[in-house]
């Protein structure tokens, strides 16, 4: 299971539990992010998806199921495309301002910058913020847990790299397009919600395109975050589809 942009293993603190039930559940912090290294160099889709595969190749894993958040939803497709043979199927939850639009990522790249730069208890809330529809799921735990990452002066030095993905230039030779996506073999499905701050479901619709094969359901009453935010939705969705192959709340391309 893979996070977001500026985010780490917490992302999935509250479906570890259940999940576990049914899977052996892997999370990573992300190559720059959490207490993994952090070495200097701008961290491009690519990155984070040979850093993947070294995790995989450590642990003697021969065959995953792949779950990503955002950023973590970006590079478990870009990884599929580069390596099928590792991946069963996988699940895309809100994989993030797939239209790049330039005021997201601008906005993103904000708030993390001043949640690490200017690392306080209000900052780093309102970072968290920013993912919840409903803001009372950012808890004191994990606004704490957050802090204590963003207050790590490796992080404060890697940041940067970290935002990287939130300019125009850089941001092109990953950008979601039939010459990478059309590849994908994986069975594959996009998990959307109705206030996604990145996304509409409407956006979801290049993408169901793209990836050949692929089916979208829609979470309701979250942004983000559905595996925080609704917890026994977001765990149903995952096991029926990666173990039954059974879509929960599918919703058709262009559906409201």
């Amino acid at each position: 299971m893979l996070h977001g942009t500026g985010g780490h293993i917490e992302a999935y603190a509250r479906n570890i539990p259940e999940l576990s039930k049914k899977f052996r559940v892997i999370c990573i912090d992300m190559v720059g992010h959490g207490y993994t290294d952090k070495p200097n160099r701008p961290y491009g889709i690519d990155f984070y998806s040979e850093h993947l595969l070294h995790v995989i190749q450590a642990l003697e894993l021969e065959k995953i199921y792949l779950s990503g958040e955002s950023l973590g939803g970006w590079v478990a497709a870009w990884f599929a495309m580069e390596h099928p043979e590792y991946v069963k199927s996988m699940v895309l939850n809100t994989p993030g301002n797939v239209n790049n639009k330039p005021e997201v990522m601008a906005a993103l790249k904000a708030s993390t910058l001043k949640a690490v730069k200017e690392a306080n208890y209000e900052n780093v809330k309102t970072r968290l913020e920013w993912l919840m529809y409903d803001k009372s799921q950012v808890t004191e735990e994990l606004i704490e847990s957050r802090y204590n990452i963003y207050t790590q002066q490796s992080f404060k030095e890697a940041v940067h790299n970290i935002v990287y993905l939130q300019e125009v230039e850089p941001r092109k030779k990953y950008t979601w397009n039939p010459a990478w996506c059309n590849k994908i073999t994986t069975p594959t499905l996009l998990c959307w919600t109705d206030h996604d701050p990145t996304s509409s479901v409407e956006e979801a619709g290049p993408l169901l395109h793209m990836i050949h094969g692929s089916e979208l359901a829609v979470i309701k009453d979250a942004g983000h975050w559905p595996q925080w935010e609704k917890v026994d939705e977001f765990n149903n969705v995952l096991i029926e589809y990666l173990l039954n192959g059974k879509v929960l709340y599918k919703i058709s391309y262009g559906a409201k």
